[in-house]
């Protein structure tokens, strides 16, 4: 198949990218490199793409050209549809971050909605046979019954990001009803691993720890979350991007269900289900890397939610998958790779 992988040089897109290779599909990856964060990190997940090409035999994988693009860029982005002519779309580029968004809510509503809609339209015109895109555990606010179900209503985000994914799902969802086009939206929880952004918890607590700094733990320490290590979320996406979302011929109006639709439309978690302490993830890291964290206990931030815990009964039983990586062995794996990249010891 040829796939677009938008947001291809990020932490996500740039794994996925390398595993759709690896089994023989043509990627075509866009990304607007902009400095939200150090772009030689992303540079780098690039080369790395590149590096994994090169050292297979090209007649059993597939092939990537990249294009820097922003998802904003309405004539570019119905230009890029029109020429490949895609099979499928994985859509992970969006601005990110929980904290960033209470701050610059306008870059949200740039590229997670007018983007999306870019998307949107370039999959309605030029056949796409299934649109799977990132969603995140965030839509999930207010909600406090656990696990986190699909079933449940999400009204009530509490940051312009969890809104913006959000909207996302409602979007998709009435193309899908008015278009027919097989949408699927992901809900991932707090992903982790190697590659991973400068501004998420892992890279903030080792740099800090490096730099014998003290890192600022919200919540004291005691909010939990359900961390996704990268692989098992790249193995979940993968499986999804084949099933192709289906209408639900059960679905009732009067009792209408908030995962499924009578439109080819699905929303699925993708969580670890072991929701870990904060304080308990910050322990491994300091085991992993050898040093102790000086700790800046702090009370919980705006935006944030105190837990996270998904339910992931219906993506077990839709592609036969549940995530399975612990935090120990992710974390060791980050560790390894953060003091090889950032050469520290």
């Amino acid at each position: 198949m040829k796939i677009l992988v938008t947001g291809a040089a990020g932490f996500i897109g740039s794994k996925l990218s390398e595993e759709l290779l690896a089994r023989g599909d043509d990627v075509v990856g866009i990304d607007i490199m902009n400095d939200y964060y150090d772009v030689r990190l992303k540079e780098a997940r690039l080369q790395r793409i590149d590096d994994f090409l090169q050292s297979k035999d090209p007649t059993k994988t597939g092939t990537f050209r990249f294009i820097k693009m922003d998802l904003a860029d309405r004539q570019a982005m119905e230009k890029l549809f029109a020429d490949e002519q895609f099979d499928k779309v994985m859509n992970l580029a969006a601005q990110a971050g929980v904290r960033y968004s209470i701050e610059n809510p306008l870059s949200y509503v740039d590229s997670n909605i007018v983007g999306f809609a870019h998307i949107l339209e370039g999959c309605r015109h030029n056949k796409v046979k299934h649109l799977v895109y990132a969603s995140s555990s965030s839509v999930y606010g207010l909600n406090e019954s656990m696990p986190f179900s699909i079933h449940d209503n999400v009204d009530h985000p509490i940051s312009l990001y969890a809104a913006s994914k959000k909207s996302g799902e409602l979007m998709a969802h009435t193309y899908s009803h008015l278009y027919r086009l097989p949408t699927t939206g992901l809900r991932f929880f707090t992903v982790y691993g190697p590659w991973d952004r400068p501004d998420m918890a892992l890279q903030k607590f080792a740099k800090a720890i490096f730099e014998g700094r003290p890192i600022d733990v919200y919540n004291y320490g005691k909010h939990r979350r359900d961390f996704t290590y990268i692989d098992d979320i790249v193995e979940g996406i993968i499986r999804v991007l084949d099933n192709v979302a289906e209408p639900n011929p059960d679905w009732n109006g009067e009792k209408p269900d908030s995962a499924t639709s009578p439109a080819p439309w699905r929303i699925y978690n993708i969580g670890n289900q072991q929701p870990v302490e904060l304080m308990t993830y910050i322990e491994t890291l300091e085991k992993y890397l050898g040093k102790t964290a000086e700790k800046n206990l702090l009370p919980l931030q705006p935006g944030d939610v105190p837990d996270t815990y998904a339910d992931v009964a219906d993506l077990v039983r839709d592609v036969d998958y549940k995530p399975s990586t612990t935090v120990d062995e992710g974390i060791k794996n980050f560790a390894v790779w953060y003091k090889d990249y950032y050469q520290v010891s």
